[in-house]
């Protein structure tokens, strides 16, 4: 016993020195960290581990380059999990920082690369769980931040992959960045997508079972198997909507495979195991063969065989799964070139033809004629069996060899000039180069006495005809040099589908809408809009075919449109439950209850955040209001009409040339010299969501009329957030949720625009994941002066009312006084009393 007290001695001498020489892991870290993978060299990049050891933190490199990602990883098996900047590496000498601000990733020359983001308290810690999520902590131990709500490739168990969201393949097993591969939750279904093409859908695989009818807002794995969920994410009140039952198995994970496959896959006994994985046919993946490369499956090949249609070349002679070139390039939307079509062979189809609506009632002759009539068309598959015709656009993928006999597929390319059809300028006789000076002369002498005759002829008939007939044709020529446009339908098909524009269904400032059935029983909209000049015609096909090619489960979708003379139509989806202000304000029997109220804030927040940074273009919808928002039975929220609005490059902030919007919901840019902004469709929405709130208009109209924002804002001063809720809802509602909304609605009405949050940030504090900003009062007090104006009937009569002193609107909206006022008033004022003012009188 006494050999052994040295010994201990000697231990706990050593311990501190021990400690210093490797880093010891826990799984929470404390502000003040940093951290760079030779740092922790020795560890592999390895910082933090979850408590059971089961997941580990790591700044680490899978191809062994320069290129080092912030990373959660499966320890046993050394899988990567997540990844906070697949897309923006940083080198072993970049830093990780947590501070009492914020988590991020710096470049070696101290740029940021990566970040959490702005954190609405102080942190307190980093803490890698036992469920592999990787979160921020508050002093009070409440999540700030989660990596759970940015999934990269995978999907762990107790991680909701929520409605809307993704999760993006990697470009390879060594290589994390975004790849081509994505799969998307949406309200009815998961599906796999590649370059805005399904290749796979649950709803649509033999081995999944639907247990009831319901909204999905949740895709989750578990020990059992796979799920779609309607309910609260991490509420233990959730329906099972769809369901794939799996053998019973303790870790299990969800993933995008780089190859496009869609797996689940369970660990035991230190192996992965594929549990599920779609497509199982290697012939239905978007690139089994490469672009263009025809598909073949066997009986008992892992493998396909992969080929090339006659007359393309291989891509790579010494691999045929690369794909295949087509020997004559693609026209262009520029292009005025001749095309042909060249074909893929017969008993061909296309894997995203199983998930795409066809056009029917065709002929193949009349399915080239769509595609050769829209330049963005790639291609098109016909089948003579169904009479099915499906339209190539973007990318093409591999072609599928199968049983089908009467299928048949095209590529469109620019047409070949042969040699044979080309004229041999030696082999003309010499005579023809006298007759042919003679000739021409003769012709032009015969056109010219032709055409005096026709002019005497017509010259009496109307100008404006002649005039039509020019830009009609010139109209033709425009439409098919624009990119992107949706179907065009014919005038008689869309009579024939309203029954003669008898059934009108709604109307608005740029037309009438009317319900429609189209041949192949599709219910649609059709809005006729007559007021759209020679002039706005160019305008028009341009707006059309950019929002034509926008697709978002929270906006309406443009089907079609028509022109005939001065007449414009858009043919849009159908919602069959109307827009919201006729289920919001119209009395009934049917009251929105709060959680609707909350899911429509939602979805219109959504759609709004995609205009304004999810296309290609930036849309400013200038018009949001509870007429665009749309509803239907199957609990989906739609924006429409933002088709109408300007378009604005992401570079720019124009101010538009005449005023836009509705009464009520006008932002107070559009009254002063400021720009017009995506800022400017951000104060609409916060306008609607206090009608929401309270169930009724804001500015009722009419002397002594309450107007709500006013005393929205005096409630919120008083904490008092649940007086403002909807009567009828007799208290059904969850307070925390009514401060929420109530204060990012104020958030949003600020006056100035800079101070007002983005559509994107929106969506974040509605949803929970961001703390809500204290809204700055001394930017609402406007909200009081235009309530006091409102409720002035001598101030908002009619003008028999109002006294000659009291001023007069002018043309451009403002009010003139025409006498001094007994206080001071701002400019701003002055407009906001303008607008309450030209609300009343438009409902008068």
């Amino acid at each position: 016993m006494g050999s052994s007290k040295p010994s201990l001695y000697l231990i706990f001498s050593l311990l501190p020195h021990l400690c210093i020489c490797g880093p010891i892991f826990s799984n929470l870290i404390f502000p003040n960290f940093t951290a760079t993978n030779l740092d922790f060299v020795d560890n592999g990049g390895v910082f933090l581990s979850s408590i059971n050891n089961t997941y580990s933190a790591s700044i680490y490199n899978p191809a062994g380059d320069n290129n080092f990602y912030l990373c959660v990883l499966h320890t046993s098996s050394n899988r990567l999990i997540w990844s906070a900047d697949r897309d923006t590496p940083i080198s072993n000498f970049g830093q990780l920082s947590l501070t009492r601000g914020g988590f991020s990733l710096y470049r070696d020359d101290g740029t940021l690369a990566w970040s959490a983001g702005i954190l609405a308290r102080e942190v307190s810690g980093l803490q890698l769980k036992d469920s592999g999520n990787l979160v921020l902590l508050d002093t009070s131990n409440r999540t700030l931040w989660q990596s759970f709500d940015y999934p990269t490739d995978t999907v762990l168990i107790g991680q909701p992959l929520v409605t809307g969201k993704s999760i993006i393949a990697s470009t390879s097993g060594a290589n994390p960045t975004s790849g081509d591969y994505s799969v998307s939750v949406s309200e009815a279904d998961l599906s796999a997508i590649w370059s805005g093409q399904k290749y796979w859908s649950l709803a649509n695989d033999p081995i999944a079972t639907k247990d009831a009818n319901g909204r999905v807002t949740q895709m989750a794995v578990n020990s059992s198997g796979l799920y779609l969920l309607s309910g609260e994410p991490g509420s233990p009140d959730v329906v099972v909507i769809w369901q794939v039952s799996l053998p019973a198995a303790a870790f299990r994970l969800a993933t995008v495979y780089p190859d496009s496959r869609f797996a689940v896959l369970s660990f035991a006994s230190g192996s992965w195991n594929e549990d599920f994985v779609r497509p199982d046919d290697p012939c239905s993946c978007p690139l089994a063969c490469g672009s263009i490369g025809l598909c073949r499956t066997s009986a008992g090949a892992g493998s396909p065989y992969c080929s090339c249609p006659s007359s393309f070349p291989a891509a790579d002679s010494a691999d045929p799964s690369h794909g295949c070139t087509p020997p004559i390039s693609a026209p262009s939307c520029a292009s005025n070139k001749s095309i042909e079509y060249l074909s893929f062979g017969t008993r061909v189809t296309y894997f995203a033809t199983r998930y795409s609506e066809p056009i029917e009632s065709v002929n193949q002759s009349g399915c080239e004629a769509l595609c050769t009539g829209n330049c963005t068309c790639r291609g098109f598959f016909y089948s003579n069996q169904t009479g099915f015709c499906f339209l190539l656009r973007d990318r093409v993928g591999s072609v599928r060899v199968g049983d089908d006999s009467r299928s048949s597929g095209y590529l469109k390319v620019l047409a070949a000039i042969e040699d044979g059809h080309r004229v041999d300028s030696e082999a003309v006789p010499l005579v023809a180069f006298i007759l042919a000076p003679i000739g021409g002369a003769l012709l032009i002498t015969a056109i010219l006495a032709g055409g005096i005759t026709w002019w005497r002829k017509t010259s009496s008939k109307p100008v404006a005809k002649k005039a039509a007939k020019m830009v009609d044709s010139d109209s033709d020529l425009e439409f098919k040099l624009i990119p992107g446009l949706p179907v065009r339908f014919s005038f008689s098909e869309l009579e024939l589908a309203t029954e003669h524009f008898k059934n009108q269904i709604g109307s608005g400032g740029f037309g009438a809408v009317y319900k429609g059935v189209l041949p192949d029983t599709t219910v649609v909209a059709v809005k006729r809009i007559n007021s759209v000049g020679i002039q706005g015609k160019r305008e028009f096909y341009t707006e059309i075919a950019t929002i034509g090619s926008i697709h978002h489960v929270n906006l309406v979708r443009l089907r079609g449109f028509c022109t005939k003379g001065a007449q414009r139509l858009l043919v849009y989806e159908y919602m069959n439950l109307g827009s919201l202000d006729r289920t919001l304000f119209e009395g009934g029997a049917r009251v929105l209850g709060w959680g609707e109220r909350v899911e429509i804030s939602l979805g219109a927040a959504r759609g709004l955040a995609y205009l304004h940074g999810g296309c290609r273009q930036k849309i400013i919808h200038c018009d949001v209001k509870p007429e665009n928002i749309l509803l239907n039975d199957s609990g989906e929220v739609k924006l429409s009409d933002f088709g109408l609005s300007k378009l604005l490059t992401r570079e720019q902030s124009e101010m538009f040339t005449t005023m836009r919007g509705t009464r009520g919901y006008l932002a107070p840019e559009w009254l002063t010299t400021a720009a017009i902004s995506e800022k400017t469709d951000v104060y609409s929405f916060g306008m609607v969501l206090l009608e929401i709130v309270r169930g009724r208009k804001n500015c009722l109209g009419g002397g002594g009329g309450q107007y709500f924002p006013m005393l929205a804002l005096e409630m919120h001063e008083n904490g008092r957030y649940m007086e403002l809720v909807d009567p009828r809802l007799g208290g059904e509602v969850d307070a925390e949720e009514v401060r929420r909304v109530v204060r990012v609605a104020l958030c949003c009405v600020h006056q100035e625009p800079a101070l007002r949050p983005s559509m994107a940030a929106v969506v974040a504090m509605l949803e929970g994941r961001v703390e809500v900003g204290e809204p700055r009062v001394e930017s609402l007090t406007f909200l009081r002066f235009y309530g006091r104006r409102f409720s002035e009937p001598s101030r908002l009569g009619s003008e028999s009312e109002r006294g000659p002193n009291h001023g007069t609107a002018s043309s451009s909206g403002s009010l003139a006084p025409t006498t001094l006022t007994e206080y001071y008033i701002s400019a701003q004022e002055v407009y906001h009393e303008a607008v309450c003012y030209m609300s009343v009188m438009l409902d008068r």
